[in-house]
């Protein structure tokens, strides 16, 4: 699923690379619905064979586009595609997350810091959610701390939850001390959930610092 074609796109002091199949665009509410209406349009237009999927792409990415935002995201590249009448979706959002607790005392940013403050979690049964811990290095970044297993993620202002394939990654934002920079993969595609870790690690190797 990694071996496609690849964008860059600069948002607001870094740049990120995602398969070129993939969606991008802008998350804020003004905005968002008009251009992802002109995105999938667009895309259709030149993969016709996607018209059949047009209304499930469109809500998958208006609804992924308000879950980035409404949970503090600066970027939200998403992909939504059918294979055999199987809508295949998955989603990778930045954020910029303040190491900071309650109280305003400042949180360790440290990789191995971040990493110690982390918990891994053991499925109890079959089916039951997971998450491991791990440190990864950056081309061009360095150290940050990981998570990634299966999750219930609960939705933005709401009490429901979703299981996701989920992966997270700290990377500490140089000259600040006290913030992170969270990129996050994830998919409702559990069947695929090997097949995605790889694709969300591609893609968060390519973060990379603008100036």
């Amino acid at each position: 699923m990694s071996r496609v074609r690849t964008t860059t796109l600069e948002r607001g002091g870094f740049s990120i690379t995602v398969p070129a199949s993939w969606w991008e665009f802008d998350i804020r509410p003004e905005s968002r619905d008009d251009t992802i209406r002109r995105l999938v349009n667009d895309r259709v237009r030149k993969v016709p064979e996607l018209a059949d999927y047009r209304s499930v792409i469109t809500r998958f990415l208006r609804s992924a586009a308000r879950d980035a935002y409404d949970s503090g995201a600066v970027y939200c590249g998403c992909m939504a595609q059918g294979f055999d009448g199987v809508p295949i979706s998955a989603q990778v959002t930045v954020s910029v997350v303040g190491a900071r607790t309650s109280e305003g005392e400042i949180l360790p940013t440290a990789p191995e810091a971040i990493a110690g403050s982390l918990r891994e979690k053991v499925a109890r049964r079959e089916n039951d959610t997971w998450r491991k811990v791990t440190m990864v290095a950056i081309p061009e970044v360095g150290q940050a701390a990981r998570t990634y297993g299966i999750e219930d993620v609960e939705l933005p202002d709401s009490t429901k939850t979703v299981r996701v394939v989920l992966m997270q990654t700290f990377i500490p934002l140089p000259g600040t001390g006290d913030a992170v920079a969270l990129v996050s993969g994830s998919s409702p595609v559990l069947d695929l959930a090997d097949a995605f870790f790889d694709v969300f690690d591609a893609v968060t190797s390519t973060f990379r610092f603008v100036t």
